[in-house]
């Protein structure tokens, strides 16, 4: 026998009504409700019908922006044709709610990926440069000028490293979008950076 897979629970949702609003109607999550803005001339019967219509479209799109595992494994897959000659070649990538103190994770021992749930619903190109720097780690384990040479094909790497400094920032986050350089050469110019005048 079958079993129905569960629907997902009904947001809560609130109703804006505004008299400024003339053809318009808009949707976006508020904390966990959904608040649809509405013109205040539309009928009982019409609010419902865009309620529903906003809340499944809203739904539709942050389903398209927090992808599966698979989804994930996918776009892995071909950010590393597109930007890694197809070298990068993880075993397993997905997604983790334990990472707290960072965006995401590389064991290049295994060839596991790991991306902290905290990503969802950033935009795409985020998502992709924190994908295309993990995969770098299984071409180039530490944060080399050569692991950087590799992160940096990703066209929009400077942009998406300052997006998330600036996520880090506002949420007071104590992540750093570019992680110290490990080798010898950069824990020399760590040194140098520490000495006072």
């Amino acid at each position: 026998m079958a079993t129905a897979t569960p629907k997902p629970p009904t947001p809560q949702v609130e109703v804006r009504r505004s008299r400024k609003r003339r053809r318009t109607v808009a949707a976006y999550r508020e904390d966990d409700k959904v608040i649809v803005m509405i013109p205040a001339r539309l009928s009982v019967a019409e609010e419902r019908e865009w309620v529903a219509t906003m809340v499944e479209r809203l739904e539709k799109s942050e389903k398209r922006r927090r992808p599966s595992d698979a989804g994930l494994q996918r776009r892995a897959t071909e950010l590393s044709e597109r930007y890694l000659d197809g070298r990068a070649r993880p075993r397993t990538v997905r997604w983790v709610d334990n990472q707290n103190s960072r965006w995401g994770s590389c064991t290049p021992s295994d060839k596991s990926i790991r991306l902290s749930r905290r990503l969802q619903g950033m935009p795409a190109w985020v998502i992709d440069y924190v994908l295309v720097h993990e995969l770098a780690h299984l071409l180039e384990v530490g944060h080399t000028p050569v692991f950087w040479q590799w992160v940096d094909r990703y066209p929009k790497a400077e942009r998406a490293k300052g997006f998330l400094e600036g996520v880090a920032a506002a949420s007071q986050l104590d992540i750093d979008a570019e992680p110290p350089d490990c080798s010898a050469e950069g824990a020399a110019a760590m040194a140098a950076d520490d000495v006072v005048d």
